[in-house]
């Protein structure tokens, strides 16, 4: 069951909100001496959690089915960087990892015990997850209870701390079952920020005769970094393709390039022209980690009144 994007935390008795935690979601499943943690596009997580996979294997139940998050706790805040990291087994391999830096899974879900608690409302299922913890979980331990409230005061205190270990909130219907795929009766409420950067580089469409995409960039001792992309809209890019014309031309960044960072889901950036600094755009994003927009950006508007040498990293709030 996933989350639509709201702007706002819809009100009513109907509701009940939750943290969103900044880390991979999973499904935990348990079936005697089996235990499979899969993604939300149902990959296997099992063999980079070992310690998450181990705990749920100590539980005295022999068959559930949990819904959660998996995070990974450094230095007082959730990094998603080292859950990146896990992925690529780099530092040392998964097991010395685990070993640094320990994984947590916060339990939201239960969508099965000895029998499939899909067909039940939220309310009840919440309501056995609950017995299910106070049962069998420390509160300290690797699986966790993630905490909710049907007060949307304390869900609004939430939003306002959303940042390095919040991602924002969700918001769930009570009295409805659990709904596969994209669901209304589950909504998501993220805190945006936004930056001004520097346009490097733009990917151009010959198809439609516009800019597709900005290539953006932060100043850091002097060198342009490509931070991530924003899309343009079509009229958008129609109008600006002409504009720019006279400023296409290399280097664009001096210093991390688009090729040179991973997008998300693994992409790669490998056909791009680059601008002289002399554009720049306000755009809004969520997460800024490994020195580049999780997520992507989204376009605002420009700024001619912002000088380009301004746009500096130290901009950026977490």
């Amino acid at each position: 069951m996933e989350a639509v994007s709201v702007s706002s935390i819809p009100n009513g008795d109907c509701w009940q909100y939750e943290p969103k935690w900044d880390g991979f979601r999973c499904l935990a499943f348990r079936d005697g001496n089996k235990v499979e943690l899969q993604s939300k596009s149902q990959k296997t997580l099992t063999q980079y959690f070992p310690e998450v996979a181990s705990a749920l294997l100590k539980l005295a139940p022999s068959t559930f089915v949990l819904d959660g998050e998996i995070v990974i706790p450094v230095n007082g805040e959730l990094s998603f960087d080292h859950l990146l990291m896990r992925l690529s087994r780099a530092q040392g391999g998964v097991k010395k990892q685990a070993s640094d830096f320990p994984a947590v899974m916060f339990v939201f879900d239960m969508l099965a015990d000895d029998s499939l608690l899909t067909g039940e409302t939220m309310a009840a299922r919440r309501a056995k997850l609950e017995r299910f913890t106070e049962t069998y979980l420390d509160d300290n331990g690797t699986i966790r209870l993630s905490p909710v409230t049907t007060d949307i005061e304390v869900a609004r205190k939430w939003l306002s701390m959303a940042g390095a270990s919040l991602d924002g909130v969700v918001a769930k219907r009570l009295d409805l079952p659990y709904q596969p795929g994209t669901s209304r009766g589950m909504q998501k409420i993220k805190k945006l920020r936004t930056v001004d950067c520097v346009v490097g580089g733009i990917t151009y469409s010959a198809e439609k005769k516009a800019v597709s995409y900005l290539h953006l960039g932060l100043y850091d001792d002097g060198l342009l970094n490509f931070v991530g992309s924003a899309p343009l809209p079509s009229s958008e890019g129609k109008r600006l393709a002409p504009l720019i014309e006279g400023i296409i031309e290399p280097p664009g960044f001096t210093g991390k390039a688009p090729g040179e960072l991973r997008g998300q889901f693994g992409r790669v950036i490998s056909e791009w022209h680059p601008l002289l600094p002399s554009l720049v755009a306000e755009v809004q994003y969520d997460h800024f980690t490994g020195a580049r927009f999780r997520h992507g950006g989204k376009f605002l508007r420009w700024r001619p009144d912002k000088e380009p040498a301004a746009c500096e990293v130290s901009q950026i709030k977490a």
